[in-house]
């Protein structure tokens, strides 16, 4: 950017002959301020290349390089991400009163200031537009997608309905679609596989889609859990430099996740680590 600075300029007075006057100094202009700095574009989310033949990358955590000294000298920082799981066909159960959000959690997490990434489907961001918005405008939280029906990508994935191998891709613009029509604007190119389930033959599949797979290297245990200390005890022990860690923002299936995090955020911060998203993890 080139900012314009107005030079002040002094005219000397000529000497003044015959007893003549010399003419006064023309007066210095005032400086200008600056020009306003032009908004900075949004930073572009890192993400992976694409594997072999166009492959759907997978990204697990931050990696630390070879050796224990490395590892010992690694930053500490920790990504928390939270599924916001919903599926598509759960509808007449959010209506019936099941709860597939949880916004004393989201509260905590503002409440705390803890940097977090929110993998949504997009059947949850219709169930909750509002809070799916309110998310995706908060700039503590970037939201990345879990597909939209939340419907497995490989067979026999807990039970889940299965995904046609034709229609992965469409299944994960619809969740983008999704996030954009309840005005959510951090939204970042990953994508998480429901239930954490896939296979060569789903990652050829979702090439054409464009986005890095996140998974994880620390799973909290807080889905139908019902013992907060556990789930806190489990991810205090498994956290390392550059973790990822997984856990859920559904209240119907993970009731004690928020009583875990406040447990959770204040040990690692004694503990000296750093909370990132997701995209601050991938940079390194």
């Amino acid at each position: 950017m080139t900012v314009l600075m107005a030079a002040g300029v002094v005219i000397g007075g000529a000497l003044a002959g015959c007893g003549g006057a010399a003419p006064a100094p023309a007066p210095v202009p005032t400086p200008t301020s600056p020009a306003s700095a032009a908004p900075a574009p949004p930073k572009k989310p890192p993400t992976m290349a694409p594997g072999p033949a166009g492959r759907t990358p997978v990204f697990e955590r931050r990696p630390t390089g070879g050796g224990a000294a490395a590892k010992d000298a690694a930053e500490k920082v920790v990504a928390l991400t939270f599924d916001a799981d919903m599926t598509a066909d759960q509808g007449p159960r959010a209506k019936a009163g099941e709860r597939f959000d949880n916004p004393e959690l989201i509260a905590l997490l503002r409440r705390l200031k803890v940097p977090s990434t929110v993998f949504m489907t997009g059947r949850w961001a219709e169930e909750y537009p509002a809070q799916a918005k309110g998310i995706g405008t908060d700039d503590l939280f970037e939201v990345a997608n879990h597909s939209y029906s939340h419907y497995a990508f490989t067979a026999d994935c807990y039970g889940l309905p299965v995904v046609a191998k034709d229609a992965m891709t469409r299944d994960v613009e619809r969740a983008f679609s999704a996030f954009r029509q309840a005005g959510a604007r951090n939204v970042v190119p990953y994508f998480r596989f429901p239930g954490g389930c896939y296979d060569d033959a789903a990652l050829r599949a979702l090439g054409p889609a464009n986005v890095t797979a996140v998974q994880w290297d620390v799973v909290s245990g807080d889905a139908f859990a019902t013992d907060a200390g556990a789930v806190a005890e489990q991810v205090l022990d498994g956290v390392r430099p550059g973790s990822l860690v997984v856990m859920h923002c559904t209240r119907s299936a993970a009731p004690v996740t928020a009583e875990a995090i406040s447990r959770i955020v204040p040990e690692l911060r004694k503990r000296g680590y750093r909370f990132v998203k997701v995209s601050e993890l991938m940079e390194g």
